[in-house]
């Protein structure tokens, strides 16, 4: 039998800190590592000598940006591991955290994620691999969800409008995040005037790609008692499983799919079962993405979940909160944070302090990621 979260020695979120998820500024990505680092530190109630290894997440940043970073806080010798992963470079992040800590190898480790964009288009490897794709000029990511819009909206009898109310919801939830990149509420017709993209999605419809920095420590139960954490914040990870992209006997839906197998095995490892969810953060670049994942982990029959979006059940004190923090739509996507600061919010979530925010009487949560469709990550919270 492999070994699980479960089975190992138990791991916790003890510390939680942000930069503001924002358009390209002047700020170093420094400046924006070191204000994340910070704040988990000071949530957690430790100090940085107390770090042990640090995995540092990023997709868009130059080659081992960790430790120009990371000596501001005391060059204290520690293991720096950098992680790119696509959009999942956060999870992946904490994966790694969490396993050191439930292997017994650390017992307090810190993932932090930080980007910058470049200015210059990102380059997919897939480009320079020598395998040409006969639509490669065609189907960017943007495309590609437009795509599946149009298939869900023929296949569930639903209308695209239905879908933008998606955004207008994690738009909602945004404007109460002071870290979230977009903070203004937007009605359904306003979404919809926004500037095309590709379909009928407009700009409001997509995530931003801007700047910004998450942290959290994990740390073991030994480490807790050692530093005095206080009882308040340690909120334990039940559950991790990574997957790649496999052959689907359909192609066009890889990412729902691949979610599909992931939420399996991690909700089989925490010993949960969808309907438990209280609190879900997901990969919401396209608005299409949250219809599609939250069927496909088993939230709701398929096809329902536009019907469920109407009434409610999706909001903050509905059935279960779908991305409280705003989701990538309106928290936004700086890519290597992401996935970092959705284990935040949850955290923050099952703590009962994200304040306006906050879904009522929230003890589990799941945190969600795809990378490029290749990869996906899940994880599970619980508060004990």
């Amino acid at each position: 039998m492999n070994a699980t979260l479960k089975t190992l020695r138990p791991a916790y979120v003890i510390g939680v800190g942000w930069h503001r998820y924002q358009p390209l500024s002047d700020e170093t990505y420094v400046t924006l590592g070191l204000a994340a680092v910070r704040g988990a530190l000071n949530d957690a109630g430790i100090e940085w000598p107390a770090v042990q290894a640090a995995y540092f997440a990023k997709a868009l940043l130059p080659m081992a940006p960790g430790r120009p970073m990371l000596r501001h806080l005391g060059a204290s010798g520690i293991e720096i591991v950098h992680v790119e992963n696509a959009s999942a470079s956060g999870s992946a992040a904490f994966r790694q955290a969490c396993l050191q800590v439930a292997s017994g190898v650390s017992d307090v480790v810190l993932a932090v994620g930080v980007d910058k964009p470049a200015g210059a288009p990102t380059l997919r490897a897939e480009a320079i691999s020598g395998i040409g794709n006969l639509a490669d000029d065609a189907i960017v990511p943007f495309t590609h969800f437009a795509l599946l819009a149009d298939q869900y909206v023929r296949r569930h009898g639903v209308a695209h409008e239905d879908i933008a109310r998606v955004a207008v919801k994690n738009h909602g939830n945004g404007a109460k995040n002071p870290n979230a990149h977009r903070q203004q509420a937007r009605t359904l017709e306003e979404i919809l005037a926004g500037r095309p993209v590709s379909g009928s999605f407009t700009t409001l419809q997509c995530c931003p790609v801007g700047e910004g920095a998450a942290a959290v420590i994990v740390a073991s139960e030994d480490a807790i008692r050692r530093m005095g954490v206080p009882s308040d914040k340690p909120v334990r990870v039940t559950g991790s499983a990574a997957r790649s992209q496999r052959v689907y006997e359909n192609a066009t839906q890889f990412d729902a799919n691949l979610t599909t197998e992931t939420t399996r095995i991690a909700l089989e490892e925490a010993g949960l079962r969808p309907e438990q969810i209280d609190v879900l953060e997901l990969h919401d670049a396209f608005t299409i993405e949250e219809l599609e994942y939250v069927d496909a982990m088993g939230l709701c029959n398929p096809g329902q979940a536009v019907p469920l979006l109407k009434e409610g059940a999706w909001n903050i004190g509905g059935r279960c909160a779908v991305n409280p923090s705003g989701g990538l739509i309106a928290m936004g996507h700086p890519i290597g944070p992401t996935g970092i600061g959705q284990i935040g919010e949850i955290t923050l979530q099952l703590r009962g302090a994200a304040g306006a925010r906050q879904h009522p009487h929230a003890k589990v949560g799941l945190a969600h990621m795809v990378g490029v469709g290749a990869v996906c990550y899940v994880h599970t919270l619980q508060r004990e």
